[in-house]
């Protein structure tokens, strides 16, 4: 983006951006009447919703994107040769991802493959634990419980969020240390007979990437479910369908949106963590942000990192339309 029309091009996409959503917005409907987004809410806040969410959606992540793929495509070079005859658009970046050189491509990039697949299949794991988990605790809250007990759980939920994630991912630390907590009390119980390395064996990476993201799981399985009319399940019941029968073909099919919602985020937000890998990785384990991090901040290869974080953006993007056609949702859907 050097050239006239590149400048040309950046004056015009703010308006492009904010094109793109005002017409988002214009074909949007309710399905129950059809009124779209400019009669619900006016034209004065319609108008300023789209102008302020497309500029927000521009600087914050459109420009941002576009420019880590753009550096991707092009080599390092020393400032001075930046724009110079050597500044050129090139696939050594993504050579080097796979054959870890940019010359040489007789023998695969082993380590950098193996992590990135490593942390797509844990993270896909994690997902999977955590919609587990969230699934029969969402139920409960948005059916069963009574509206205190429902505030208590949610404070209970909350309440360690306020703690940084970096001192949470000590905290496990501190658990799952060999000398740790959970040691302790295994041995002093007689369950074990010495100290299991549940660091070294990425036990505690994996319960501390499950607990950092529970909660975007569990509110829009909560959100979904809570507006499942209880009639549904009291129909089903009175008809002689056994407790899963009723969650297979009346609970998970009305709480799709929230599945998808839920498994989106935590799936996207697990395969791009960094703290809890750094803080809870063993010796031997293997995560690929801190790869990304490195190729930006100890290979001082920006480039190179750009070209490493667009490969783990494009396989969340893939991620996310698999989970949409799995469902049969729109985008629209998750998002409500």
């Amino acid at each position: 983006m050097r050239s006239a029309g590149a400048h040309y091009l950046l004056m015009l996409l703010p308006l492009a951006v904010v094109a793109a959503f005002w017409a988002m917005a214009s074909l949007e409907r309710r399905r129950d009447g059809g009124v779209s987004f400019t009669q619900r809410n006016g034209a004065a806040i319609a108008t300023y919703l789209v102008v302020a969410v497309g500029l927000w959606s521009l600087f914050m992540i459109v420009l941002p994107q576009l420019s880590m793929i753009e550096l991707s495509f092009r080599p390092k070079l020393p400032t001075a040769q930046i724009g110079g005859p050597r500044d050129v658009y090139t696939l050594q970046n993504y050579r080097y991802f796979l054959f870890g050189s940019t010359t040489d491509t007789s023998h695969w990039n082993s380590i950098h493959i193996h992590a990135f697949f490593l942390t797509i299949f844990a993270s896909i794991l994690v997902t999977a634990f955590d919609l587990a988990l969230c699934y029969p605790l969402a139920f409960y809250m948005a059916q069963a419980a009574r509206p205190r007990r429902v505030r208590l759980l949610l404070l209970l939920l909350i309440a360690p969020y306020w703690v940084n994630e970096v001192l949470r991912a000590f905290a496990f630390r501190v658990i799952f240390a060999t000398g740790g907590v959970l040691n302790a009390v295994l041995t002093g119980l007689g369950l074990i007979g010495q100290p299991i390395d549940f660091l070294g064996l990425d036990i505690g990476m994996y319960a501390g990437l499950s607990y950092a993201y529970l909660l975007l799981m569990v509110f829009p399985l909560y959100n979904a479910l809570e507006s499942l009319p209880a009639s549904q399940i009291e129909a089903a019941r009175d008809l002689g369908a056994p407790w899963w029968h009723i969650h297979l073909n009346v609970v998970i099919p009305f709480a799709k949106p929230g599945i998808a919602s839920g498994c989106t985020l935590v799936f996207m937000l697990t395969s791009g963590a960094l703290a809890a890998p750094l803080v809870l990785g063993g010796p031997r384990s293997l995560w690929f942000t801190p790869i990304v991090y490195d190729r930006f901040y100890q290979a001082f290869n920006w480039p190179q990192g750009s070209a490493y974080a667009f490969i783990l953006l494009l396989t969340c993007v893939a991620f996310v339309l698999a989970v949409l056609r799995l469902t049969k949702l729109s985008l629209g859907e998750i998002t409500r």
